[in-house]
């Protein structure tokens, strides 16, 4: 008996380990925000750039040009990999959204750089050339491609590069003009990339509090099925070894119901190991569990039941379990303590099916006690009866008693 014990409560041991959560570094990080604003801003920035290039085509095709250049291919390389964003933000994989966003920046820079190439100069009426309206456009991809840092150095440099660009075409540029240019292409590309590093700060935020909050929880549940599965466990230790050993010390001789009682509580020990295969009792078979649960104890006790509603009862079994458990310790404590010497206990349990539930009640007429002197730290009846029950859910649990006057358990159960 004591080897399965030790089993037992390895068993426990393993049960508190396995259900021990995670740090939250060794949690996959979530990404669920994260992607679904990569996609929002992806498909907007895409979306934008197309319809500001179909803005820039008329202002385009009147520019003078170089003869070897074709302006048309020029706005069109910009920002054709913008329309490929707003696509694969749609449609495609999460992953590839900063991949063609990195793209898209490059090759707007690519074609800033290309400008003076390609224009002669702006025709007279153009505040500016299309790169340098347009710059928004190449900082927001930047901002959705790279990291923070990465994403303000190149949104610097584009900055820089169409401003520098634009003064090479458009006439009678001067330095001071320069210098307007630049700052006011800053001030935009600032403008711009902060609202989407964020946009993404915040997304990648709410990831990491939903992995708290999941941790958090786990830890939570962890701690209480550790505590019910200590409870139970000492519930066990209390209901059948401790009761079997001291029975056995009190035997003078081996009997037939000392070698019964330690069958069943080497059963039940074994049985704390596996999950029971039944998940529900009807009104008959939790009759017949709770007459079980008496005979374990007492065999010649009566068990009384009214109102037997075969279609009203669905018990599961982890109830069942527990309310069996609490009457056996009841019945226990009855057969122990509550004899008068003199005459004979009268002891009886009645079972009420009701709609949705179940009701248990043990009484005697024995020497009965006062419950306000019981010590809390008795598992008798704190914790392997009021206890247990109290923890089930559904459940509860009385005790009624007076010296002299005999005691009462109700133990109830609904649904």
């Amino acid at each position: 008996m004591a080897a399965r014990a030790g089993e037992a409560t390895g068993h426990v041991s393993e049960l508190a380990v396995a259900t021990a959560p995670a740090p939250v570094d060794d949690i996959e990080f979530s990404r669920a925000a994260t992607e679904q604003i990569l996609r929002r801003l992806g498909l907007v920035i895409g979306t934008g750039a197309t319809i500001v290039m179909g803005l820039e085509l008329p202002a385009v095709l009147v520019q003078p040009v170089n003869q070897s250049v074709w302006p048309e291919l020029h706005l069109v390389s910009a920002y054709l990999t913008f329309a490929v964003l707003a696509i694969v933000s749609a449609r495609g994989p999460a992953g590839a959204i900063r991949r063609t966003a990195a793209v898209a920046a490059m090759c707007y820079l690519a074609a800033t750089v290309a400008t003076p190439l390609v224009y002669s100069v702006v025709h007279i009426g153009s505040f500016a050339s299309w790169p340098y309206r347009g710059l928004a456009v190449g900082v927001m991809a930047a901002g959705l491609a790279w990291p923070r840092r990465g994403a303000a150095a190149f949104g610097a440099l584009l900055a820089v590069a169409t401003s520098v660009s634009n003064s090479l075409v458009v006439p009678d540029s001067s330095m001071w003009a320069l210098f307007g240019d630049i700052t006011r292409a800053l001030g935009v590309a600032a403008l711009f990339l902060w609202c989407v590093v964020y946009a993404r700060a915040a997304a990648e935020r709410v990831d990491r509090e939903s992995v708290r909050r999941r941790s958090r929880a786990a830890a939570v549940a962890a701690t209480s099925a550790r505590e019910r599965e200590g409870a139970r466990f000492a519930a066990l230790i209390h209901d059948a070894v401790l009761s079997t050993l001291l029975e056995a010390s009190r035997a003078r001789q081996s009997s037939s119901v000392l070698r019964n009682q330690a069958a069943r509580t080497l059963e039940q020990l074994e049985l704390s190991r596996t999950a029971p295969e039944i998940e529900h009792l009807d009104a008959a078979a939790a009759i017949e569990f709770v007459r079980e649960a008496v005979r374990e104890v007492e065999s010649e006790m009566s068990v009384q039941v009214s109102s037997r509603r075969a279609s009203d009862l669905c018990l599961p079994i982890e109830a069942a379990q527990v309310l069996g458990a609490a009457l056996s310790e009841a019945v226990r404590n009855s057969v122990r303590h509550a004899d008068v010497a003199g005459r004979t206990v009268r002891r009886g349990v009645s079972v009420t099916i009701a709609t949705g539930g179940i009701r248990v009640v043990l009484s005697d007429d024995g020497a009965g006690f006062d419950p306000a002197r019981v010590p809390v730290d008795r598992m008798g009846i704190a914790g392997s009866i009021l206890g247990r029950m109290r923890a089930l859910a559904g459940g509860a649990a009385f005790v009624e008693s007076a010296p002299g006057a005999g005691t009462v358990v109700t133990l109830v159960w609904g649904s």
